[in-house]
């Protein structure tokens, strides 16, 4: 340390990362969703769906979609902290919605979820995660990125609007075990435009 310097020498380096999930990732994922679900998402998502939430079940979709993606397109990556799954995110080619056109900007991806365990909030695993999903839809040719957002979920709004996301007009009614789920989309251009 420099003794002139007011500020103290740090050693050591940060010990985070994205990676392509892997088989043995599935357990860990499944984890970070239900967790989050159940802290996070309680005032968003209907209380039928938190009480029908089977890890079991969330463990082997989670590990069907890592090793056998439908497409080539289809990836999940996971944020680490040390060694330990803090969060992870899914994408792939959206389904159009009845009456909608392919965007006029090209090819788009969707990022189906983007979860990171709220303990671990706050330190850049979700802008790692929503960077790296970026690269590497924009390597693939990828012009648009579009994700489904609650309407009540004000924490993953703000999130996409500080990474330069925004509303696209379009909006969806899901059944959520019984109870409707209003979601708004949300898109950006990979060339920088929202």
């Amino acid at each position: 340390m420099d003794p002139g310097s007011p500020f103290p020498r740090l050693t050591g380096t940060a010990d985070v990362s994205v990676r392509p999930a892997v088989a043995g990732d599935a357990v860990a994922v499944a984890r970070v969703q239900g967790e989050t679900w159940r802290t996070a998402y309680r005032d968003v998502l209907p209380a039928s769906v938190l009480e029908a939430w089977d890890a079991a079940d969330a463990e082997a979709a989670w590990s069907a979609a890592i090793a056998t993606p439908p497409t080539p397109a289809h990836g999940v990556l996971v944020a680490l902290d040390g060694n330990r799954v803090v969060g992870f995110a899914a994408y792939g080619p959206p389904e159009l919605a009845p009456g909608e056109q392919p965007d006029p900007a090209g090819p788009t991806t969707e990022l189906a979820v983007l979860l990171v365990e709220p303990r671990w909030g706050r330190r850049g695993h979700g802008s790692r995660l929503l960077a790296a999903v970026a690269d590497l839809a924009a390597g693939n040719g990828t012009a648009r990125l579009t994700t489904w957002v609650a309407e009540g979920d004000r924490v993953t709004a703000d999130f996409l609007d500080s990474a330069g996301w925004g509303p696209d007009g379009w909006a969806r009614t899901l059944d959520a075990a019984g109870t409707p789920l209003r979601e708004l989309r949300w898109h950006a251009l990979l060339g920088g435009e929202g």
